[in-house]
C-alpha cells in the first residue's frame, strides 16, 4: 500500500510541476492544484492505515488506529487550497479579459 500512495504523489507531484512550468494561466493553476493534492496525500497517509484493525467502535487499544492530526490537517489543507484556486482563477480570468491574453507573461496570441 506504501509503494502504491509514493507512486501517486510521485505521478501527481511530477504532473503537477510540468503543468506548473507551461506558459498558459490555466495550465499554472492546474499545476499548482495537482502538487496541493500531492501534498494532501502524503500528509494524509503519513499519519498511517491500519488495514487488520476493527473499528474503533469495538473498542481496543488506541495505538493500532490511525493518527487523526494529520486528517484534521488534511481537511483544513482542502479548504484552504480550494479557497485560493478559486480566488487565482478568479485573477487569471480578470487578467485575461484585461489583456487578451492568458499567457503568464502578458504576450499577445500569434495570429
Amino acid at each position: 500500500m506504501a509503494l502504491v500512495v509514493a507512486l501517486m504523489v510521485g505521478w501527481l507531484t511530477a504532473c503537477g510541476v510540468y503543468l506548473l512550468l507551461r506558459a498558459r494561466t490555466f495550465s499554472v493553476i492546474l499545476g499548482i492544484t495537482l502538487l496541493s493534492h500531492a501534498a494532501n496525500l502524503m500528509l494524509f497517509f503519513s499519519g498511517g492505515l491500519p488495514l487488520e484493525v476493527a473499528p474503533p467502535l469495538v473498542g481496543g487499544e488506541p495505538e493500532a488506529y490511525a493518527d487523526p492530526l494529520p486528517q484534521a490537517l488534511v481537511l483544513t489543507a482542502i479548504v484552504i487550497s480550494f479557497a485560493m484556486t478559486a480566488f487565482v482563477l478568479i485573477l487569471a480570468l480578470r487578467n485575461r479579459r484585461a489583456l487578451k491574453s492568458d499567457h503568464v507573461d502578458g504576450r499577445r496570441e500569434r495570429a
